[in-house]
């Protein structure tokens, strides 16, 4: 969000906005609403928004380099897409004291929830126990302002939550110095209890249906300075950490809905296959358990009385296959046509330069948690339960196939058992709804394991070349071309209008490449800076994997920066420090670089490795330790590739203002070990047209084998009044960190990645039947 300059931020050093929208408030003044409800409701449509960016001026250190994020970027756009209905976003203050809220985001183990409630904890002073946060379900009027991704939660709700939140406080003092005879200035809150004068004191639940309105009333409030914060920027274990833990957290697979049977796809052999025939249909139907088996678009639907009977009847069906979108297609090909669309990337250089093209394998954006999703459609209606980060694109997509009207759908949004980008599709709860309305039944649908790494959704296969030039010391200018299959954008901004403008044959790349430049960034000042994305390819079945295509293009461009600075003479971290931006940038490089011990003397085989990264007014620079020594790579490992091991790792990180430090914390381990795998181990291997892999045994995310022993995470101290993304940060640094690491202990940048993506080191699973056996050896490999 941007902000109207103000009194209040005079000397912030903040970079002067020029915003053309109305400014009748400060920057710490808002208006929201007091609803018109039976207990305390309100809103808050903004009059002024928060998110100015808190980068300092920068000091130029090599030719300044133009960079469209430092104006506007992906997480700006989003936000102001979301601004305008912001004000039908709301804070209930119940009866019983507790506080509700709504919220129009999903929770897939990022922990939003647990900041969510802590910005209502601060503003209304309450113990952040009562503090109610649950998951709204779709809601089309909210247009722009459900969509869960690009790192923008708390960066476009920070605010509106805080508003509606400290409107119910002055709304709640004023019914108390109303009901009590007294000033409002005389009178205390602490802990969600009002006291005054004469030893009054009541509760805000007591006082929430006094502090209603009968009509709906736009009011002002102020709110809380930073410096008051108690709660905000303090560390805080999740809300959810005992439900999790013990087995009480609900996700869709633990929901009770009535007479929802469990249900499983056949699926095809290949990529997007079709069925031709199925030779024993009525031999199926009449196996123990099963109610329904259906022929569906993606394959054919089992609905039984368990999902062991569902396996048993999918492993039993004789299906002929027709062939798939991506028939015969392999590594290769598919390599191969990647190079035929690369763009150009000029005349040579005039000057000395570095240039380099490297690759980056198809990966899996499977979850812990399976795809799954309960459906129940009957004659006029629909109602979905699944967890779902574009609920809207879910609802009207459903409401369009089934010819019902909007309002005759109602989609439930539920938590999730991870995402990264795999829930932005709505693909099972589609299926489900197939399923369903044909049969005339519930259904609790679960795709299989070997579903979600075959037929599922992919990070592309890209290529992405390099050049910068240089002239002595000075670096002139940096040329980038990214080429990647098709990235299926089709969650649009999160309603269908969007949606359906990412779909068009000329309209996707239109969208891909507005989506790419306003996400990445140059954060050297390389001269002249030029990136361009092209995408071919449309036969995969592909999605926005966490950082999208910030992972690939940062560590491409930070290991062209260590072989420049090699080039020079210089060390990697000393070169990046001179090039940097701004002030931010390197406090937080340096944070990494000090608590890594950079320069450190190892021996032979092991090194360091160093990498930057900003994005959606943030950064993060992560320093890694690698032991590519050949006891470290060679050692035995059933039925996977050991290879290097990351010894240590160093994240800093600044994202302005930490709401929760210590979910940033787990927020940037988990991205770092997202980056291990994208570096070391992580890919899928394509053949004949289908993916070899078929579940987590033989897809290999960081092992524990990969995995450091030692990891410090470095929260920087905020260096602004507003958060930064933070969710999709810390993978590009980590990514890159571990693969310049690699290149320095090897002695050989390494160009294809996973490094490791050569070796196969399982048999692969046949595809048919599609549902692996299940093992039976289990006990041969206890030790």
């Amino acid at each position: 969000m941007t902000t109207p300059p103000s009194d209040d931020d005079a000397g912030t050093g903040r970079p002067e906005r020029h915003d053309t929208g109305p400014r009748p408030v400060g920057r710490r003044r808002f208006l929201g609403y007091v609803l018109a409800a039976p207990v305390l409701t309100t809103a808050a449509p903004l009059a002024a928004a928060s998110g100015a960016r808190a980068d300092q001026a920068p000091e130029r250190a090599g030719i300044p380099s133009p960079e469209i994020t430092e104006l506007v970027d992906l997480n700006d756009v989003m936000t102001a897409a979301a601004l305008p209905t912001s004000g039908l976003i709301t804070v209930e203050v119940r009866p019983d004291g507790t506080v509700s809220f709504a919220l129009p985001r999903t929770e897939v183990g990022q922990g939003i929830t647990t900041s969510t409630a802590m910005l209502i904890a601060e503003e209304l002073d309450v113990p952040l126990a009562r503090v109610d946060v649950t998951l709204a379900g779709a809601r089309p009027e909210l247009l722009f302002n459900q969509l869960t991704g690009g790192s923008n939660t708390t960066f476009s709700t920070y605010t509106p939550i805080r508003v509606a939140a400290a409107v119910a406080r002055a709304r709640l003092l004023r019914a108390a110095a109303g009901e009590w005879g007294v000033a409002v200035t005389e009178l205390t809150w602490r802990d969600g209890v009002v006291s005054g004068p004469g030893n009054r004191a009541a509760d805000i639940g007591a006082l929430s249906r006094k502090a209603a309105a009968a009509t709906t009333e736009q009011v002002s409030v102020r709110l809380k300075e930073r410096s008051a914060f108690t709660v905000v920027g303090q560390p805080h274990g999740r809300v959810d950490a005992l439900a999790a833990v013990t087995g009480r957290k609900t996700f869709t697979m633990d929901l009770d809905v009535p007479d929802a049977l469990p249900t499983m796809v056949c699926r095809p052999p290949t990529i997007n296959g079709r069925v031709g025939s199925v030779d024993n249909l009525p031999e199926v139907r009449a196996m123990p358990g099963v109610t329904d088996v259906v022929v569906i678009p993606t394959g054919v639907a089992v609905r039984a009385a368990t999902f062991g009977r569902c396996i048993d009847a999918v492993r039993a069906l004789r299906v002929s296959w027709r062939p798939g979108s991506a028939e015969g297609a392999s590594d290769e090909s598919v390599l191969q046509g990647l190079h035929r669309a690369e763009l150009p990337l000029g005349l040579p250089s005039l000057t000395p330069s570095v240039e380099e093209r490297f690759t980056f394998r198809f990966r899996s954006n499977s979850a812990l948690e399976p795809n799954c999703a309960i459906a129940d459609v009957r004659p006029g209606r629909a109602e979905i339960w699944s967890s779902l980060k574009a609920p809207i694109v879910a609802q009207q997509a459903v409401a369009a196939r089934l010819g019902l009207p909007l309002g005759a759908v109602t989609v439930h949004v539920t938590e999730g058992g991870g995402s990264f980008g795999r829930k932005l599709f709505s693909d099972a709860a589609m299926e489900a709804v197939e399923v369903s309305h044909r049969i005339g039944k519930p259904v609790k649908l679960m795709w299989h394991r070997a579903d979600d790494a075959r037929q599922g959704r992919t990070h592309p296969m890209a290529t992405s070349r390099v050049r910068i030039s240089y002239l002595g010391d000075t670096v002139l200018g940096y040329r980038q071309r990214h080429t990647g299959v098709s990235t299926d954008l089709g969650h649009g901004l999160g309603e269908i209008f969007t949606a359906l403008a990412a779909r068009l044959p000329v309209g996707d790349i239109g969208f891909a490449e507005t989506f790419f430049q306003l996400s990445q960034s140059m954060p050297y000042e390389f001269g002249a800076n030029s990136r361009l994305l092209a995408e071919t390819d449309k036969r995969f079945n592909t999605g926005s994997m966490r950082g999208v295509y910030s992972p690939d293009v940062t560590c491409a461009r930070e290991l062209l920066v260590d072989r420049l600075a090699a080039k020079m003479g210089k060390d990697p971290y000393r070169f990046r420090r001179g090039f940097l931006r701004h002030d931010r940038h390197r406090a937080v490089l340096d944070a990494a670089a000090e608590a890594g011990n950079w320069g450190r003397s190892m021996p032979d085989g092991t090194a360091q490795g160093i990498a930057f990264h900003s994005e959606y007014h943030s950064c993060a620079a992560v320093l890694v330790e690698i032991d590519c020594r050949p006891e470290t790579v060679g050692r035995p490992v059933r039925d996977g590739v050991s290879g290097p091991r990351v010894t240590r790792a160093v994240v800093a990180v600044d994202v302005g203002l930490a709401v929760n430090p210590r979910g940033l914390q787990a927020q940037m381990t988990g991205c770092l070990m997202d980056g291990i795998a994208l570096a070391l181990t992580s890919s899928l291997h394509l053949r004949d047209g289908h993916f070899l892999e078929a579940s987590w045994d033989n897809y290999f995310y960081t092992r524990q084998w990969n995995t450091p022993p030692e990891v410090e995470v470095v929260v920087m101290p905020g260096t602004g009044d507003d958060p930064g993304g933070a969710g999709e940060l810390g993978v590009a640094p980590s990514f890159a960190a571990v693969a310049c690491a690699y290149g320095r202990a090897t002695g050989t940048m390494p160009t294809e990645f996973p490094v490791n993506h050569g070796t196969l080191s399982f048999e692969p699973k046949p595809t048919v039947p599609p549902v692996p056996a299940s093992p039976t050896d289990g006990l041969d490999h206890v030790r």
